[in-house]
């Protein structure tokens, strides 16, 4: 005896028919969800105000500058230090740093977890730094170094695009208290706190060089001319080589305070600044999917790529004092 199954219905959909036909995934429905939501505010904002400019008293008045959020207002002095965001950002980072170095130790183990991975992993990083640019002895020696120097810019890096309350030139009320505006600041973007690392690394680099030389000047200036050379090009080779060796200092600086600033300028003009200095409302609307692109791809990217620059040529300079051109 055979079942008999009744044919489906003309124009009626194969069983599973609608499962199998593959839908929109969450990521396309939520982008496409925030892409209407953004375009609907931007006519929102021309319908409503219009092209016309809008600047508020002090933009107009020249008040409000771009530069505010990168001056150090001193909030107290403690002798001959000045108190400031500057140095609220570096004490964070340093404590962070030391917080996270400590966690750390206390928490390896035999049979590793994800930690000690990620431990491994940054182990891995920075010995190959070190042991790719320096001898045993030198690596063994510049290793902890170079390690602390990668995490400390790192940390440094990071917490620079956590918005705080930190702003005490531009201050907003609440419940009649003028209080300190949020916004994103990372020690990098004052000159002299790479400047003060890029001593650091220059005078030990320095060390190791009139120290390779047994401790004779004369020798230690020599040791930067390539081997073998002579003749009238030799003067010319030598201001060259000079000049080189004192830029490194500059470059080493320059490399990490200009890059940290632009972006951190970037990522303010395109989240709203230069909206708020054309008085456009519909301008910050345009320009803020912009800013939070840049914003991610600075705190992604940039952030790490810095610290891991600024750690592996301070391994190359320490490893060109003690080689012989």
């Amino acid at each position: 005896m055979s079942a008999i199954t009744a044919p489906a219905p003309t124009g009626a959909p194969a069983p599973n028919e609608n499962r199998d036909r593959p839908g929109m995934s969450r990521g396309r429905k939520l982008g496409l969800t925030l892409g209407g939501l953004w375009l609907a505010g931007l006519v929102f904002f021309i319908a409503v105000l219009g092209f016309k400019s809008h600047k508020a008293p002090t933009v107009a008045s020249g008040v409000f500058t771009p530069t505010n959020e990168f001056k150090l207002d001193t909030w107290f002095a403690v002798g001959p230090v000045d108190f400031n965001k500057g140095v609220l950002y570096v004490i964070i980072a340093a404590a962070i740093t030391l917080g996270v170095m400590f966690y750390v130790a206390g928490r390896l183990r035999q049979r590793p977890g994800r930690m000690q991975a990620a431990v491994e992993m940054f182990y891995g990083l920075t010995s190959g730094m070190a042991r790719e640019n320096l001898d045993d002895p030198m690596a063994r020696k510049y290793f902890p170094l170079i390690a602390t120097l990668f995490v400390f810019i790192l940390v440094t890096n990071l917490i620079g695009y956590i918005p705080l309350p930190v702003n005490s030139i531009d201050k907003f009320t609440l419940f009649g208290a003028h209080l300190p505006s949020f916004q994103i600041f990372a020690a990098d973007t004052n000159v002299a706190f790479p400047l003060i690392l890029s001593l650091l690394v220059f005078v030990l680099f320095s060390w190791e060089r009139f120290k390779h030389n047994h401790y004779n000047p004369i020798a230690a200036l020599k040791s930067l001319m390539p081997s073998g050379l002579s003749g009238p090009i030799a003067p010319l080779i030598f201001v060259i080589e000079i000049l080189s060796y004192f830029l490194r200092l500059i470059s080493l600086t320059v490399r990490l305070w200009a890059n940290l600033l632009a972006g951190h300028m970037l990522i303010a003009f395109m989240g709203g600044e230069l909206g708020v200095l054309v008085g456009d409302p519909w301008v910050q609307w345009l320009l803020f999917p912009f800013g939070i692109a840049i914003y991610l791809f600075e705190a992604v990217l940039i952030a790490a790529l810095q610290a891991f620059i600024f750690s592996v040529l301070t391994a190359i300079y320490l490893g060109d004092a003690v080689t012989t051109h």
